[in-house]
């Protein structure tokens, strides 16, 4: 079960888990709000985590690009 978990963080942009981390929750909880906030907004929230997984990932690429590796210079 863990591995599928995994998974799905590697997957999943890892919303969750930074969210998690932040705010000091678990993030099996964080995980069942948007489920639950989904569900009874009919997807709302998906555009909320989508964004959020934008600004993680823009933030890792601008990380990246203020340190580069030896095989990107």
């Amino acid at each position: 079960m863990e591995r599928i978990q995994a998974f799905f963080e590697n997957q999943a942009f890892g919303v969750c888990t930074r969210l998690g981390e932040k705010m000091r929750i678990s993030t099996c909880s964080i995980r069942l709000f948007f489920i639950y906030s989904s569900f009874l907004t009919f997807g709302s929230p998906v555009i909320i985590y989508l964004s959020m997984a934008f600004v993680i990932n823009m933030r890792k690429h601008l990380r990246r690009n203020n340190h580069p590796t030896v095989w990107e210079l």
